[in-house]
């Protein structure tokens, strides 16, 4: 979908259309000062094209995807390219962000994301301690290796089982994609969303930075927003447990997001944090990570690695507060 909205000078152009599950837009302004841009059918060809390239390589739920094709290698000898348009950088940020998080984020969850029915495994009886165990042999960010042969960055299995979620940073990686496409194109104002992560450079229609709201989680159908910060030339990624959930025999709800070390879905109080970063792929995956650690280790992290982060947390007794960082407080100044 197109959409043009004129102003005085300014012409934002809205892109839409959908990838990875989650829909995607794009805006962005032509100040008509002469600076040449392609059609907006042209350029949302070219970003559908590269938001499928992505699709076809990280997506699990398509059995011919590259990464899907590795997980499905029981081969712990050979070396293959993880994903041919990605590597080096996605894993390189993902085992950094592991790092970062003190092993929050493990894209190696997959098969536990599966056994707890969040993946594109038909969803049937939740594991038992048995079933956990055996499929949480194959879970850890020492399960695969890469190398580096010239200009090739390689992957090799070290547990036949290994299986490989990218998930939690692969909408953010998309959006640096589309910001890339942007660029290239000599396009120096926009915004881009996808499924909740954003990526926002230069100034919107009104000639001010590009201002998002960041969703309280017990008024998200009201559509109302907690706090506004704004983006420039920086990203937003945003990870909780109230959109994505079970609810299992007994009431108990489950998370979408695995906890690695205790192989459960998380259960603690936070119910949302929001991460400003450089790009996309960081801001999700260090969202996700934090995420797991919970409200104390995840804010206690943010101020010790001078991260951005918003935190919304459930009261014991029903309602939400709020705590934010230091690097974000300054994001509000």
């Amino acid at each position: 979908m197109t959409t043009l909205t004129i102003g005085k000078d300014p012409v934002q152009i809205t892109l839409s259309g959908h990838t990875m599950g989650s829909d995607y837009a794009v805006k962005y302004i032509n100040w008509a000062d002469g600076t040449p841009q392609p059609a907006p059918e042209t350029l949302k060809a070219a970003i559908d094209d590269r938001l499928q390239q992505v699709n076809d390589e990280m997506s699990t739920y398509i059995p011919s995807s590259h990464i899907s094709r590795i997980n499905q290698l029981r081969d712990t000898e050979s070396y293959t390219p993880p994903c041919r348009a990605t590597s080096p950088m996605f894993f390189q940020a993902a085992l950094r962000i592991n790092r970062i998080t003190q092993g929050g984020l493990d894209v190696t969850l997959g098969a536990l994301v599966n056994a707890w029915g969040f993946g594109p495994e038909p969803r049937g009886a939740l594991p038992d301690a048995e079933e956990t165990a055996r499929r949480a042999a194959s879970v850890g960010m020492d399960k695969f290796e890469l190398q580096q042969q010239g200009d090739a960055t390689l992957l090799r299995k070290k547990h036949p089982d290994l299986y490989l979620d990218l998930s939690s940073i692969a909408k953010g990686f998309g959006v640096d994609k589309t910001a890339a496409e942007l660029e290239k194109l000599n396009i120096g104002n926009y915004l881009v969303e996808i499924g909740g992560e954003l990526h926002g450079k230069g100034r919107n229609a009104q000639g001010n930075p590009w201002r998002i709201g960041i969703e309280q989680p017990n008024i998200v159908q009201g559509g109302a927003t907690q706090i506004t910060i704004p983006l420039d030339n920086k990203s937003l990624a945003t990870s909780g447990d109230y959109r994505i959930f079970h609810v299992d025999k007994s009431g108990r709800r489950l998370s979408h997001i695995i906890n690695p070390k205790t192989k459960q879905p998380i259960s603690h109080n936070l119910a949302s944090i929001s991460v400003v970063a450089e790009n996309a792929t960081i801001a999700d995956g260090l969202s996700t990570g934090l995420f797991v650690l919970g409200e104390t280790e995840a804010l206690k992290l943010a101020e010790q690695e001078n991260l951005a982060v918003f935190l919304i947390i459930r009261n014991p007794q029903g309602g939400y507060h709020t705590k934010m960082s230091s690097a974000f407080k300054k994001l509000l100044n």
